[in-house]
């Protein structure tokens, strides 16, 4: 594949979406290309390159849970043990709960916590501020009972590992891992960031118009407390060169059984875009006969994408600075590399026909703790909403990311709970409708969140 038709889609697609910045990099049969395309800011705009910092918004968590991988490959920690042993400070909504929640539980997003909406107040800079609030944090299943994707479960993570190691989670994370792999373009702290060339996130207004994001790293207090899940900032090249590692051995960090260990099948997931299964932190996904492992990540305007498939030794990495098309455009890239480097077609799905007696038994209100889900139908489409809760907007006081707007939404078996949404910034995400032992649905999962039923609509 020529360095010029990978420039060539990237330029295009970036313009298809409107995205003002994006940069790609591919590494195949051991060669790193690079393609990136306009410009950090349209506001004060310089040159995208391999170089200039993304926000990675949750990819971070790959990062966290290969650092505490290390410390139980030295001892330390112990995947089966509970949380409270090295965090005996936990209180949860209920006490069973906190009892049982073990290391893997947090890892594999089967502790069964709510995303993540904690308020910690004036203690917001700080993981253990963050702890000593997760007593509000709803709990949606029982520890080790279904898989929920959970970005408070990642910050208690980095919790163990400040515990453990005696550090603050950001000086921990670079001595045990980013140091090691020799990424020297990956930061936690809006200091080292800000000195250097970093592209700032855009949404896309009601009118159309790109807006800077702000604020640029969280959209939400408690930076610090969210890096865990999902603080962490890099380049496209460093993201390439820590793709290298996860498919050599190892070295200088975990040993190859470890690391290979993280790559595999833990716990099983259904209907979902994030994968068939989670292995520890890794989406587990086959596409056209072939295994991959990745994550993504989506932070105020930032997007990123990281899909490995290690069988070929082949890794890309997207990142692009506008929302909600951002996403789209990560999964755009990451389906041509896949077909243009290694011939792996990954295939729609395909809903069947609109049936209103399907669609009149979804339709209603669905949340989890920071985000409000509508469903609803016009008679001929089912569509899907989804956006931070209005209460949560009034009461901020700094800027959130957009909504996304109603989507159509279809079932892809006639006689299944399972869906894809077929337009709009969410296109191409699937999920499934849950029922209680009645026959009557009482949830959906997108993006591997469960949420909750709130209510009907007559």
């Amino acid at each position: 594949m020529s360095q010029e038709a990978l420039h060539r889609f990237v330029e295009a697609t970036a313009e298809e979406f409107g995205i003002p910045g994006v940069a790609v990099g591919i590494l195949a049969g051991g060669q790193e290309n690079y393609a990136s395309h306009g410009v950090t800011s349209v506001h004060h705009p310089l040159p995208v390159d391999e170089q200039t910092l993304f926000h990675l918004a949750s990819t971070t968590k790959t990062f966290t849970a290969t650092a505490l991988m290390r410390l139980v490959a030295e001892g330390k920690v112990e995947l089966d043990a509970p949380v409270r042993r090295y965090v005996p400070e936990l209180r949860l909504a209920d006490e069973r709960a906190a009892e049982q929640i073990t290391v893997l539980n947090l890892l594999n997003h089967t502790a069964g916590l709510d995303w993540n909406l904690i308020d910690t107040g004036d203690e917001a800079d700080t993981l253990a501020g963050f702890v000593a609030k997760m007593a509000e944090l709803p709990l949606i299943a029982p520890p080790g009972a279904r898989a929920s994707y959970s970005q408070a479960g990642y910050n208690l993570a980095g919790r163990i590992v400040e515990a453990v190691t005696g550090l603050p989670f950001e000086k921990a994370a670079a001595s045990l891992v980013l140091e090691p792999v020799g990424l020297s373009n990956t930061f936690f702290e809006l200091d080292d960031v800000m000195v250097r060339s970093f592209a700032v996130g855009h949404n896309r207004g009601e009118d159309g118009q790109l807006r800077l994001a702000q604020p640029w790293k969280s959209w939400r207090a408690g930076a610090r407390g969210n890096n865990p899940g999902g603080g962490i900032v890099s380049s496209v090249s460093d993201l390439l060169r820590w793709a290298r590692f996860q498919l050599g051995t190892g070295e200088g960090v975990l040993p190859a059984e470890a690391l290979h260990r993280m790559k595999e099948p833990t716990v099983e997931l259904r209907a979902s875009t994030l994968g068939d299964a989670f292995g520890i932190c890794w989406f587990l996904r086959d596409v056209d006969g072939v295994r991959t492992i990745g994550h993504g990540g989506s932070g105020n305007g930032q997007f990123a994408e990281l899909l490995i498939v290690p069988e070929r030794n082949f890794a890309v990495v997207s990142l692009a600075n506008a929302g909600p098309d951002g996403y789209t455009f990560n999964q755009a890239v990451a389906r041509w590399a896949l077909e243009h480097y290694l011939g792996v077609v990954e295939k729609e799905a395909e809903p069947v026909p609109y049936d209103e007696a399907r669609a009149q038994e979804v339709v209603g209100g669905y949340e989890i703790d920071a985000m409000n889900l509508d469903i609803a139908t016009d008679g001929t489409r089912l569509t899907l909403a989804v956006g931070i809760k209005p209460e949560l907007r009034a009461a901020s006081d700094v800027e959130m990311p957009p909504d996304y707007p109603a989507a159509t939404i279809g079932f892809l078996t006639d006689d299944g709970d399972e869906y894809v949404v077929t337009d709009g910034g969410l296109k191409g995400q699937r999920g499934f409708f849950s029922r209680d032992a009645d026959g009557r649905v009482i949830g959906v999962d997108l993006a591997g969140r469960l949420f909750g039923r709130a209510r009907a609509w007559a």
